[in-house]
């Protein structure tokens, strides 16, 4: 899974294209060089922003009788598992291990270039078409609770590549890192609610990629509660913190667009496949699957057009306020201009002026400069410049 540091927000986290040099990810930690620079096409080497975890591996069986759950060592004892007569949900995690991940392959007729991407967790989601698989990939968001602040692990938006493939009775899922929004589907295979366990392994394809649809309306309820927050300050704040904190969200609110928007087209493109592996009753699902890719793409677009209110009503903000102290330094310049030049007439050391032989000429004086004052004073309160 990403990691995106969020002080002021709460985190942000990048998955696009990176230069093949060192380069310093959000959370301070250095990102090795890319290792498939160079190398032959389809070669199966892992690449990503962080290290890659052990591979654990897992397979769940089932059919309208019954189910089972079985945890393997490694890939023998996996195949081994494998029964034809029903549906079977094999679930990788980790990419570490990318020998086992390509003899994986071997055994489902999976082509050297779709492990390429599988291990190359910076693709844009897609959806690619073969003779005996499809190819789905998309990425899955989710919200960590910081776990020590002084370590570096604060509370931000974890982003993770999610790699689907769909046989005639398997659906493989690849994931960077244990921990993952299937469990409610786990638990309707073991107990038999819905209609999952009725029907093919399209339809656990479509699961998947549902709960990680449903999983991003989550994370943007989130991201609108830290927005509204910054509503609320935006005439209040002035200070960097403010603009660094907002900054981030529209980083955060930029990153997310780069992983749902695409979906649109991948989602939109199973609409239109013509292919055995998605039957026509996969439809309907596909379709309300689309428009919650959509709301959430529009969603996303919403905060953009908010972030970009709120930073316009901010510096205004400031704009105002410091049009507002101008304005009362310059009416204090103003009203002290005469009195300087009262002052400076008769700081003059000459000998004979008039008013310096006067017992009245100090009161009258001070009189005078307050009498100017009070009347400017009073002319600024009835033009409405204070």
């Amino acid at each position: 899974m990403r990691r995106c540091a969020a002080n002021a927000i709460v985190g942000d986290m990048k998955k696009h294209h990176h230069r093949p040099v060192q380069t310093k990810r959000r959370d301070n930690t250095k990102r090795v060089d890319r290792p498939d620079l160079g190398l032959p096409p389809g070669s199966p080497v892992y690449v990503g922003d962080r290290s890659p975890t052990e591979m654990r591996l897992s397979v769940i069986g089932y059919d309208p009788i019954g189910t089972w759950t079985k945890a393997a060592a490694d890939v023998g004892e996996l195949l081994g598992y494998r029964n034809p007569g029903g549906v079977n949900w094999i679930n990788v995690n980790g990419l570490k291990d990318a020998d086992s991940i390509s003899r994986l392959a071997e055994a489902y007729g999976i082509h050297p270039l779709t492990v390429e991407d599988i291990l190359n967790t910076e693709h844009r989601p897609k959806v690619e078409e073969f003779d005996e698989y499809l190819y789905i990939t998309l990425k899955a968001i989710s919200w960590r609770e910081a776990i020590d602040p002084y370590a570096g692990e604060t509370s931000g938006f974890d982003y993770e590549q999610i790699s689907i493939i769909l046989t005639r009775d398997t659906v493989i899922t690849f994931q960077e890192a244990a921990g993952d929004s299937f469990d409610p589907i786990r638990r309707r295979i073991a107990y038999n609610m819905g209609r999952i366990r009725k029907m093919g392994p399209d339809y656990l394809a479509y699961g998947v990629m549902d709960s990680i649809i449903d999983a991003y309306f989550v994370v943007l309820e989130r991201l609108g509660t830290e927005l509204e927050v910054f509503e609320n300050r935006a005439t209040e704040e002035t200070g960097r913190d403010f603009m660094k904190g907002l900054q981030a969200i529209k980083q955060e609110g930029l990153h997310m667009r780069k992983a749902i928007w695409p979906l649109r087209e991948s989602i939109a493109s199973l609409l239109r496949l013509d292919s055995d592996l998605m039957s026509e009753d996969m439809a309907p699902f596909l379709k309300d699957l689309h428009d919650n890719v959509i709301q959430a793409a529009e969603t996303v677009e919403s905060y953009r057009e908010i972030i970009a209110g709120v930073l316009e009503v901010n510096l205004s903000f400031i704009s105002y306020r410091m049009n507002e102290i101008m304005k009362v330094l310059t009416i204090i310049s103003t009203i002290f201009i005469p009195l300087t030049f009262i002052v400076g007439v008769y700081g003059m050391n000459f000998r004979f002026m008039p008013e310096l032989e006067s017992r009245l000429g100090y009161p009258i004086a001070w009189g005078v400069m307050i009498a100017i004052g009070g009347g400017m004073l009073a002319f600024f309160k009835k033009r409405k410049w204070l």
